[in-house]
């Protein structure tokens, strides 16, 4: 994270950062996100007119609706400064185990709970959209569990619910976790069949939740760690197990307190990063601000369950 791209002009001036995303999403000109017509016309006041136009406003030809660069994302109807949004979506792209809202609260100048629904319209903006293709070759799973006792105050032991976490790897390729109610073989089988090519190898530790869902590929292999044995050829997680170590370090180093509501959306942030971690920091933020078209999250929990409850957690 350089000097030099937080002091860009995108993050430091709202006109200028809505000029950017015009930019991105707009190369060939205006879109209307009503009717998809390329024919519109920015809005300007009239000289006799008292009525102020708004910044980037624009009406499109065809159905005569009036739209904005933030119609359809994540931005939409948000009073919140673009620029901030654009520095929010670096900083949380670029900090490799996570920046917790009271960070961002502070970098921001915003209030702690205008930071927080922030960071999680921005990890919505990460999610990735449901798989079309399924990983392939040598693909690690393994689970883990997160929360459970923790240090607190003065060493003070602090007891929270343990929550699994289902995750499965491709060698040298993208990762895709998921927050599971209970570990069994029918959870797990479900989410491999889902996820991963029949002609793959399945590389698993020995947790008998394998046994039955290790057959349906072409072939399975796997190491017993309760005989101290980690790695035998090509069988073993240990991709997964460093995955797992900057998860927990995310979660309990930085956000401390996760409620189980959100955790999807917080393994859908370390997921983005991993998958994009050889790129630099500023292409990272690109991909995670492609991903703001087309998501919206309501503060209050609609029926289907896809927003954020009114409540603020850590």
């Amino acid at each position: 994270m350089s000097a030099y791209d937080l002091n860009s002009p995108h993050f430091q001036d709202a006109e200028i950062a809505r000029q950017h995303l015009e930019a991105k999403f707009w190369p060939d000109g205006a879109v209307c996100p009503h009717c998809g017509s390329k024919e519109s016309y920015k809005l300007t006041a009239k000289p006799e007119s008292k009525k102020p136009v708004r910044p980037g406003v624009y009406k499109c030809a065809e159905c005569r609706e009036q739209f904005t660069i933030t119609i359809g994302t994540i931005f939409e109807d948000s009073k919140i400064p673009l620029n901030k949004w654009l520095l929010a979506i670096h900083l949380l792209c670029a900090s490799k185990k996570g920046m917790s809202a009271h960070q961002l609260h502070r970098m921001l100048g915003v209030a702690y709970k205008t930071a927080w629904f922030m960071a999680h319209r921005i990890r919505y903006a990460m999610s990735q959209p449901p798989y079309l293709t399924k990983l392939d070759g040598v693909v690690e799973a393994d689970e883990t569990y997160t929360g459970g006792t923790q240090k607190g105050y003065k060493g003070r032991e602090i007891n929270k619910a343990k929550r699994p976490v289902f995750s499965i790897v491709k060698r040298g390729g993208e990762v895709r976790s998921f927050h599971v109610e209970r570990v069994t073989a029918e959870n797990l089988g479900g989410i491999l069949k889902k996820n991963v090519s029949r002609a793959a190898h399945l590389s698993t530790d020995e947790f008998g939740a394998y046994d039955s869902v290790g057959g349906m590929f072409a072939a399975h292999v796997r190491v017993t760690h309760s005989k101290g044995e980690y790695k035998r050829g090509y069988a073993h997680t240990n991709t997964l197990e460093g995955y797992f170590s900057l998860l927990k370090r995310g979660l309990n180093g930085t956000y401390h307190h996760v409620n189980e509501n959100h955790l999807h959306r917080y393994l859908s942030e370390f997921d983005f990063r991993y998958n994009n971690r050889k790129v630099k920091d500023s292409d990272r933020a690109s991909k995670a601000l492609a991903g703001t078209i087309g998501k919206r999250l309501q503060l209050r929990e609609p029926k289907n369950g896809t927003g954020l409850s009114e409540s603020v957690p850590n």
